[in-house]
């Protein structure tokens, strides 16, 4: 799988343009932001209407990724779920292919502002997760080192010839790395956005996602 490849804290990590972090030396897989059932979240509370497909868009993207890598253990960085009640609302087959993707892996579900953890479907659920020099969670927290986070779903533009092209992308500096959001119905906060400048260095880049992994600049 193509994808750009940088140091946090001496730690080797690959930003790979699918929008999945990979810790090869860990054999560890990290993704953020499934939002998994938005559709039947936004048509349960009464919102617009949008074709339920995209658990198994979302699904299949990650299971292509999974059995790609073959990952020891895979991190969920909150907002796997859309609500808690998403998960109840998953048909049979979304359900049996998220199970079969766990199986046989450490799993580890982090809480996010939509979810606090799916607490029905088996592997591990916390706030966050610390191992070697990294922590995974959520929220990026000011004056962090070492972080690994999602909830932005930052999304980048560059310049083409034809005009101009926005991808979602990662975003990373010399203390942390923000992920896009992977699920198939999530919009994206643009990189100038003001949220993101106490968080990232002057130095930061932005990888865009696609069909290849593309480092550029972090625009602002």
């Amino acid at each position: 799988m193509h994808g750009y490849s940088f140091i946090l804290k001496s730690t080797n990590l690959t930003a790979l343009s699918a929008g999945l972090l990979w810790w090869a030396d860990r054999k560890l897989l990290c993704v953020s932001d499934l939002h998994l059932g938005k559709s039947e979240r936004m048509a349960r509370r009464g919102g617009s209407l949008l074709p339920p497909y995209e658990n198994k868009e979302t699904l299949t993207r990650l299971a292509l990724a999974i059995n790609a890598l073959d990952p020891v253990t895979v991190i969920c960085l909150g907002d796997s779920f859309d609500d808690l009640a998403s998960l109840d609302a998953l048909d049979t087959a979304d359900h049996s292919n998220l199970a079969a993707m766990m199986a046989g892996r450490r799993w580890i579900w982090i809480e996010g502002n939509h979810d606090a953890g799916p607490l029905n479907i088996g592997g591990t659920h916390l706030a966050q997760f610390e191992t070697g020099p990294l922590t995974f969670r959520h929220i990026a927290k000011v004056n962090s080192n070492g972080e690994i986070s999602g909830h932005y779903h930052p999304k980048a533009s560059v310049k083409i010839k034809s005009g101009s092209l926005t991808r979602p992308c990662f975003l990373i500096d010399e203390t942390r790395a923000i992920l896009p959001a992977f699920g198939a119905y999530t919009g994206g906060l643009k990189t100038t956005d003001p949220a993101f400048s106490p968080l990232m260095g002057e130095n930061a880049i932005a990888v865009l996602t696609g069909a290849q992994a593309l480092p550029i600049p972090m625009p602002r």
